[in-house]
């Protein structure tokens, strides 16, 4: 599928490629389907400077205006921008919760006090975590049980919140809490901007098999926060998620097709270095993967135009997320088929690509979980797609 945008357009993006060749990082240029065990910084300086920079030339959200990183970019620019970055492997930020949850969320409904910490969110001086999920609340937001009670002017925060991504690098949290236990659970929740180096606020990193530790568990006891924290209603929070969510979903499709085409030519490649790329049963496979990934395009494009056009959640963003990370998990089970035997073997001297098949099989199945379970995505799209009734 070809595109043509226009001249406007076209220019817009000739002048995206003439910066990104400029001032584009090295490390920007090394993308891998999957995370190797590291002790680098969770978020090293190379990528501090890079957000900076791409704030300070209006590359940060193009559709913002200026002053938050943008340059009041249209909604097809913003598009173009986004394939234009996906197709290059290039990420704007390596961590994500301040410039795609934080912002959208503050400028919907922060007093304007709040609205000052966006364009230190969008630029990355300050880096945000978000505090979601709980042991027992991880993909069911609204059963959270971490407790906020009024006291004067303060709240007191007591809880644990778990698979919090750098919380422990970061300087503030978005914090969802429960703040009126008597209430549907879904309408006693509430969101405040807590200060990480608070007293009472433990933060316990989580190491992975693979070595790196990006997520950490917070463990929060008697921590007070002022009231002029609260973002939004006092109990207003579920509605500040749903919009936040949205935001963050809006524009994920793109970088998760663009994975998607760049794993079929990875397909096609290896196909070819197998010798195999004329057997017609391994090429009815990767044409089907083609053909998936053509697809979802089509339909991520839908979905941009929804999303443009009301500014809230799209039903096809639930869609694409569920399939684009169940399809790359298949994508990357068929690598491991087309090397037979060696399939599973990760021995750089005797895999292809030194274990890229099996290594993104393995870490794809995480993609079915974060940002939203495919279990999530099914019940949503049952619901508001579908109009079956919820379980009782």
């Amino acid at each position: 599928m070809h595109l043509d945008w226009g001249p406007e357009v076209d220019a817009f993006r000739a002048e995206l490629v003439a910066f990104l060749d400029e001032h584009a990082p090295p490390e920007t240029r090394s993308q891998r389907d999957y995370a190797m065990g590291s002790h680098e910084e969770v978020v090293p300086q190379w990528a501090r400077d890079w957000q900076a920079t791409l704030f300070d030339h209006g590359w940060m959200i193009p559709g913002y205006p200026p002053e938050r990183g943008g340059r009041n970019a249209s909604s097809v620019q913003t598009l173009v921008y986004l394939e234009e970055m996906s197709a290059r492997g290039i990420p704007r930020s390596l961590h994500f919760p301040g410039y795609a949850i934080v912002a959208p969320s503050l400028l919907d409904f922060g007093t304007p006090a709040q609205q000052e910490l966006v364009p230190a969110a969008i630029r990355g001086d300050t880096i945000w975590c978000i505090g979601m999920s709980e042991p027992n609340a991880g993909s069911d937001l609204a059963n959270l049980q971490t407790r906020a009670v009024l006291d004067g002017d303060r709240f007191v925060v007591n809880g644990q919140k778990v698979w919090t991504s750098y919380a422990m690098v970061a300087g503030k949290c978005c914090l969802y809490v429960r703040t009126d236990p008597a209430a549907p659970k879904h309408q006693g929740i509430s969101l405040l901007i807590v200060d990480m180096d608070t007293p009472g606020i433990d933060v316990r990193p989580l190491t992975h098999i693979n070595g790196n530790a990006d997520f950490a568990e917070v463990f929060f006891t008697d921590v007070e926060v002022p009231v002029a924290n609260l973002v939004g209603e006092l109990n207003g929070g579920w509605r500040i998620t749903q919009g936040s969510l949205a935001h963050e979903r809006a524009g994920l499709w793109v970088e998760a097709v663009a994975r998607l085409e760049q794993t079929v030519t990875g397909l096609v490649d290896l196909a070819h270095r197998r010798g195999i790329a004329q057997d017609p049963t391994v090429r009815r496979a990767i044409a089907k993967g083609y053909q998936q990934a053509a697809s979802l395009r089509a339909l991520g494009y839908k979905g941009f135009t929804s999303f443009a056009a009301r500014g809230t959640s799209a039903p096809e963003h639930s869609y694409m997320k569920l399939a684009t990370s169940e399809l790359g998990t298949s994508l990357y089970e068929l690598g491991m088929e087309i090397q037979g035997a060696y399939g599973p073997v990760i021995d750089e001297e005797r895999s292809e690509e030194a274990g890229r098949w099996a290594l993104s099989f393995f870490v794809s199945f995480a993609n079915t979980i974060a940002g939203g379970t495919s279990e999530i995505q099914r019940n949503i799209i049952a619901q508001r797609v579908l109009g079956l009734p919820r379980s009782a």
